[in-house]
């Protein structure tokens, strides 16, 4: 049997919270949406620039929910060219760094729903370097 994995969905809470987060500040990029009335919801699947092969979907149920158990989910992950720079452009936007990039190979963030984002350097691990090297974790992740 041939398969193919297609998605990841996440219950957000507030989508436009969850867009800012997944686009403009992780840098992924919308890649179709729809709305369910009948359902009261909305489906908008997000990919890495130039690679829809793995997608994530967020799912926003119109009608107030309270999440939670982010951190049961596991988390998602991505490749970045540069670790350090990724980290650097999350810091410049707001986002805490809730395990730095000590080893100059691994680091995550969470979404404004909680839900765990690792982040993976291309490739070998990129020399250690300060202020990384010695910045300790915050929160969970």
């Amino acid at each position: 049997m041939k398969m193919k994995y297609l998605h990841t969905m996440l219950r957000v809470s507030d989508l436009p919270a969850a867009l800012e987060f997944f686009c403009e500040r992780l840098g992924l990029v919308e890649v179709r949406r729809r709305d369910y009335p009948a359902g009261r919801y909305t489906l908008v699947f997000l990919a890495a620039p130039g690679d829809e092969s793995a997608q994530l979907e967020l799912t926003w149920n119109w009608d107030p929910e309270e999440l939670s158990g982010g951190r049961n989910f596991g988390h998602v992950a991505y490749a970045v060219e540069d670790i350090y720079a990724a980290c650097q452009r999350l810091v410049d936007a707001g986002v805490v760094i809730s395990r730095p990039p000590r080893d100059g190979r691994m680091a995550f963030v969470r979404s404004p729903d909680g839900i765990s984002i690792e982040l993976l350097q291309a490739g070998a691990a990129l020399p250690v370097r300060e202020p990384w090297a010695s910045m300790p974790n915050q929160g969970e992740w």
